[in-house]
């Protein structure tokens, strides 16, 4: 089952060091050479893996060994790269980084685990010869990573970058693959420690050619091809994906995602699951349409709906919609961003803004982290789709926290074992179809999440079939659309 299998890893000796722009760039120049880029991402990741996907012109994949395990990301590496493309993935923070001071589920150990050849990106902002010590280090620090070269980012100006090459490649033996200087007017801007999502950005095909641009101008394109297709055979489709279930179409639910400005964070593989479980997945827009259109079940991401917020809360019609399908039963999994808007409100700054309403709970945006990191809970409380006694990974980016007194008084489903959740100590509201917080999960693991929340849709979409859409009022017939709200 061995294959050819070109693959690479961009990493660096710290976030933001530049690893996202180059990587964006190779994958243009890539791409403009005709050849296939398969992105990955070193998780947990939703904005860069937007920006890899849109580089790509595919979908970007997640490989997280916490929210995995080791076995599960090499089976799905294996069903996603290719002999006839290349993997690129893009590591996160240090190469070395990792939960514990051993480096565990750090890009280093990604890298291993995948075998795949390294290349480092090193900001050189203020550095000089210290850079080959940095370098010494990473190569002693753990000999079996297969550090390849370097490429130099930030770098002011030919003497500068002279002596930092020069150093390198004497006391490292690496070739440097690339020398890009200090760029100011680069068009991928950040927020909140992340670049701003392609789907909030105002030229993303500029952003994108200034990439291919990057590529062309500062990088050893042929010498980069050539490191990913040395690197060793790989067990290419040892682990097929299942195929997608034989649904008839009258069984077969409808689960909404919503998809928008507002709320952007979604696993591709999330959606895969739940695709290859029999869901149909439909978008939908809580800023442009007028109301929740007929659905089984909803999925709520994460997102930015701080940014929104206002449009959010104008669009009324489409907020009262959600909340009386929500109140009727329909199963809702939202998380984060999702979870925001599903409460009575969002304060930011001295402004109120009214949100759907569906759980007793309002929100305000601070100026500090309120939770950020892995998480690992359990659920001891009944809820729609988590057995008792399940331990799920997954992980929070907040700042939002929750104002009202009455959270207390509101039934959570999981005990926090490691991270913040709602107070530190509980997780995931829940009311009657709804379970809503801030962790946000990972299909591949927690694999029974698309089962329960497929499976409820089908259970909500068989009840509705059988309720009775007429009734007599006051001597009045009204209809009822297929959410069970009245068609008035």
């Amino acid at each position: 089952m061995n294959r050819p299998c070109p693959r690479l890893i961009m990493a660096a000796l710290r976030g933001d060091a530049g690893k996202t722009t180059l990587s964006i760039a190779i994958t243009v120049a890539l791409r403009q050479q005709g050849i296939t880029v398969t992105p990955f991402k070193k998780g947990p990741d939703y904005i860069d893996a937007a920006w890899l996907g849109r580089a790509a012109s595919g979908p970007c994949y997640n490989l997280d060994t916490y929210l995995m395990g080791s076995e599960q990301v090499v089976r799905f590496f294996s069903r996603r790269a290719t002999e006839n493309a290349v993997s690129l993935i893009e590591g996160n923070r240090g190469l070395f980084d990792g939960v514990t001071a051993a480096g565990e589920f750090s890009t280093a150990e990604l890298a291993k685990l995948l075998r795949a050849p390294v290349i480092m990106v090193i900001d050189c902002d203020k550095v000089t010869r210290t850079a080959a010590a940095m370098m010494l280090g990473c190569l002693h620090l753990d000999p079996e990573v297969d550090i390849r070269g370097v490429i130099l980012s930030r770098v002011n100006g030919n003497r500068h970058a002279s002596v930092i090459r020069r150093s390198i490649e004497e006391y490292t033996g690496l070739p440097v693959y690339g020398t890009v200087p200090r760029l100011p007017d680069l068009p991928f801007v950040q927020r909140h420690m992340g670049l701003i999502p392609p789907d909030e950005h105002d030229n993303v095909q500029l952003a994108l050619e200034v990439a291919g641009t990057i590529a062309r101008d500062y990088l050893d394109i042929s010498a980069l091809l050539r490191i990913a297709r040395s690197a060793p055979p790989w067990i290419i489709d040892a682990f097929p994906q299942a195929a997608p279930l034989n649904e008839t179409g009258e069984d077969r639910p409808v689960i909404g995602i919503i998809k928008d400005k507002a709320f952007q964070f979604y696993y591709q593989e999330n959606i895969e699951a739940l695709a290859d479980r029999g869901a149909e997945v439909v978008p939908i827009s809580a800023l442009a349409e007028e109301v929740l259109p007929p659905v089984d079940a909803l999925y709520i991401g994460g997102g930015f709906p701080e940014t929104q917020a206002g449009r959010l809360a104008a669009n009324t019609s489409f907020r009262r919609s959600l909340r009386a399908a929500a109140d009727a039963g329909l199963p809702i999994y939202a998380e984060c961003g999702g979870f925001i808007y599903l409460g009575k409100s969002l304060t930011i700054g001295d402004k109120r803004y009214p949100m759907v309403g569906a759980l007793p709970v309002a929100f305000r945006m601070e100026n500090k982290l309120q939770g950020h990191g892995y998480t690992t809970l359990v659920a001891d409380a009944g809820n729609p789709f988590f057995p008792v006694g399940t331990t799920i990974t997954g992980h929070e980016f907040h700042y939002c926290r929750i104002l009202s007194p009455r959270v207390k008084k509101m039934h959570t489903a999981f005990q926090v074992l490691k991270g913040k959740g709602i107070d530190g100590i509980r997780e995931g509201m829940c009311k009657k179809g709804i379970l809503a917080g801030f962790t946000h999960v990972h299909a591949l693991g927690a694999p029974t999440w698309a089962d329960a929340l497929v499976e409820c849709a089908r259970r909500h979409r068989r009840t509705k079939q059988k309720q009775t859409r007429i009734f007599i009022e006051i001597g009045s017939t009204v209809a009822f659309d297929k959410q069970n709200i009245p068609i008035i």
